[in-house]
């Protein structure tokens, strides 16, 4: 009988430990190359959890996978106009923000500009932030353009007498439409933000001028490649291009990346931490961007990968030469010159896909 209870206690214990071990695993699906080197060993060491931490490059590939449902994610992270409408669809639970009490280090300003995506900030954390613009290998344009060349302009890669010079050393642009078109619409004097049927097709337009000098759609190639030399101008993220530059200082290898915010303007946006609504470990999910708003935490992420954050408390610790870049934190006369995403609707959708299809494949 006592052997029988020891059994069935040993059993119990067995399940419970696996249990247990089970329930100290957090799955997180974030941006490649968009976490300082140590943050997921030390949230791993502080917790006694292993993390599973999976990376895409493209905001359409993350969209499927929420509305498919079932992900097995516990931390995902949508940017702003995509997290809205992953909102309405019902993908997302509430925060509990009894469990972020880091909530009081982030920018009131930053955090309302984001609630308009998400009313309340009830869904969402902001992560990161930056700018869509385009980074540029210094030596290569000016060999090609002269000291005059319109590094300050859409026209550097919009323009097909501008781009056709620099085919030859690689011009490429993000695979992401919902960004592409508007800053080709921008271009043209049209309303970025404009849902027009014709002022999309002017947009695609200008893509399609400048189509056969561009080398490759990726939204993360261009980083190693701008690093190495490989390409000579892209249209990217800001903290990408950064982090290109950093990574061709290390190599030393005499390849000098400049970033640009275009003077007609360009997108900002904001990355998200969201917990889907069938997340497998939500009480660590919340753990975890509580742990992100740390502001320590917040200051290693921003001072590795060069993006702006929006954690007010965090930036005594951000290197003074990332804090102080104005194409990582705008002054206030650049960011009157930024737009906010539009959040389209399931026409509008199958519209900027159409035409981005056209444009990618050049016909």
């Amino acid at each position: 009988m006592k052997t029988g209870v020891c059994i069935a206690a040993l059993a119990a214990a067995w399940i419970a430990g696996g249990v247990a071990a089970q329930d100290k695993v957090l799955n997180v699906y974030n941006w490649s190359d968009y976490i300082a080197e140590d943050t997921i060993a030390k949230f791993e060491a502080k917790f006694g959890v292993k993390v599973n931490y999976d990376v895409y490059d493209s905001n359409e590939v993350l969209e499927a996978k929420m509305l498919a449902g079932n992900s097995g994610y516990d931390v995902v992270v949508p940017t702003s106009d995509f997290l809205r409408r992953q909102v309405a669809a019902g993908v997302y639970m509430e925060l509990d923000k009894s469990k972020l009490p880091n909530l009081k280090n982030m920018d009131p300003e930053l955090m309302a500009n984001a609630a308009v995506y998400d009313e309340g900030n009830k869904h969402a954390v902001i992560y990161m932030w930056g700018t869509t613009g385009i980074g540029y290998n210094v030596g290569k344009v000016r060999e090609r353009l002269g000291e005059d060349a319109p590094t300050d302009s859409w026209a550097l890669v919009f323009d097909p007498e501008v781009v056709s010079k620099l085919a030859d050393c690689g011009v490429t642009f993000l695979d992401a439409p919902t960004e592409m078109l508007p800053a080709a619409m921008n271009y043209a004097g049209l309303d970025p933000n404009s849902t027009k049927r014709e002022d999309f097709e002017k947009g695609a337009e200008v893509l399609m001028a400048v189509r056969p000098h561009v080398r490759y759609f990726h939204s993360s190639q261009y980083i190693n490649d701008l690093a190495n030399g490989e390409i000579c101008v892209a249209v990217g993220w800001s903290g990408d291009v950064f982090q290109a530059q950093a990574r061709a200082e290390e190599a030393g290898n005499g390849v000098e990346i400049a970033y640009v915010i275009p003077k007609e303007g360009a997108l900002q946006w904001f990355d998200m931490m969201a917990i889907p609504k069938d997340a497998p470990h939500p009480d660590l999910a919340h753990e975890f961007i509580n742990f992100i708003m740390d502001p320590q935490i917040t200051a290693d992420i921003t001072n590795y990968v060069w993006y702006a954050n929006a954690n007010a408390a965090s930036m005594p610790l951000v290197d003074e030469e990332v804090k102080s870049d104005p194409g990582i934190f705008p002054p206030e006369e650049v960011k009157k010159r930024l737009w906010a995403s539009t959040v389209y609707n399931a026409r509008t959708d199958r519209l900027v896909n159409r035409l981005w299809t056209q444009v990618k494949t050049g016909q």
